[in-house]
């Protein structure tokens, strides 16, 4: 009996479902560890700016909610098609691929466990290490156990059941994840939330040090904002990003000053490290945070004189 062709179709189809298997996995992973990272965030990391929302969950998720549903699709024509034609089992296409599959997954189950027995050896076992090893091992571990077993089984007795269960527990796996990390970055309109009030500390940052330049060439600080205005060198004060209203500022003191800003939303018990620890001595005042509630919240400021002097004139 002749060996069955590997025409056009058979390939693509091939390759389209190990491609978004492939997708779908180390999205599945990303996902899962940003979940960890949330929950379980590294003492080592404070003080640092990560952006956890609109990197590695954000896009993680997005590729699981229009990755995964693409290879379930044809992980389950591709088994009706093999039902309809068993003799295409055995094209090399399929073998090449679910070898590379099997070896790809048994590598990393491989080195998951080394790493661990290093780590455990080294005594610097964590849950969040812990957590994202099981990770790991789990994904990998379904991985190779489906396709381990699509080799051996047999189409003909129609035995899917195990496969079946496999590909339910792998849906619940993912859905679940899916859920945890919607429940952690919040709607749509809070992630937007948060970005204008990223934008709103940013603006204030600008300000303030538009305002500690003043100082710097005058020896005063601005009666108000206006007097920060330079059209020779193009200087102007930010707006609020959605009523474009001006940024109340108010002078307390020869040396202090006081800047407030309405917030969409609140950061004051976020764990993540995202403007709510104290900015590095070059990106803001010393000692300062922008901790707020969702609101109006006023920033109050003291110049040091001695981190900023007045400039001699002509300098």
């Amino acid at each position: 009996m002749d060996k069955p062709k590997t025409t056009p179709k058979d390939f693509f189809l091939y390759f389209a479902g190990f491609v978004t298997l492939y997708v779908s996995a180390i999205s599945l992973v990303n996902l899962l560890f940003s979940i960890i990272n949330k929950v379980f965030p590294d003492n080592l990391n404070n003080g640092y700016y990560y952006d956890y929302y609109s990197t590695g969950m954000r896009l993680s998720i997005a590729s699981l909610v229009i990755v995964f549903p693409i290879f379930l699709f044809l992980a389950s024509y591709l088994n009706k098609y093999l039902l309809a034609t068993p003799e295409k089992r055995d094209l090399a296409v399929r073998k090449w691929l679910t070898y590379l599959t099997l070896f790809v997954t048994g590598v990393a189950v491989v080195s998951d466990l080394v790493v661990l027995v290093n780590t455990f050896l080294g005594g610097e076992i964590t849950t969040r290490f812990v957590l994202k090893v099981l990770a790991v091992l789990i994904v990998a571990g379904a991985i190779f156990a489906y396709y381990i077993y699509d080799l051996r089984k047999n189409f003909a007795f129609g035995q899917i059941s195990r496969t079946k269960l496999l590909v339910t527990l792998s849906c619940v796996l993912v859905f679940g994840s899916l859920i945890a990390g919607f429940a952690l970055i919040g709607s749509p309109m809070s992630a937007r939330d948060r970005k204008f009030d990223e934008r709103r500390v940013s603006d204030l940052q600008s300000i303030q040090w538009q305002i500690i330049s003043y100082w710097q060439q005058k020896g005063e600080i601005p009666v108000d904002l206006d007097n920060l205005k330079n059209p020779i060198s193009n200087s102007y004060t930010p707006t609020d990003p959605v009523t474009g209203e001006v940024y109340r500022y108010k002078a307390t003191s020869d040396l202090s000053f006081q800047l407030c800003a309405n917030f969409s939303s609140s950061n004051v018990n976020v764990t993540d490290p995202v403007n709510d620890k104290p900015m590095p001595l070059g990106y803001g005042m010393a000692d300062e945070n922008w901790i707020h509630d969702a609101g109006e919240t006023c920033f109050d400021r003291t110049i040091d004189i001695d981190l900023y002097p007045v400039r001699a004139k002509g300098i």
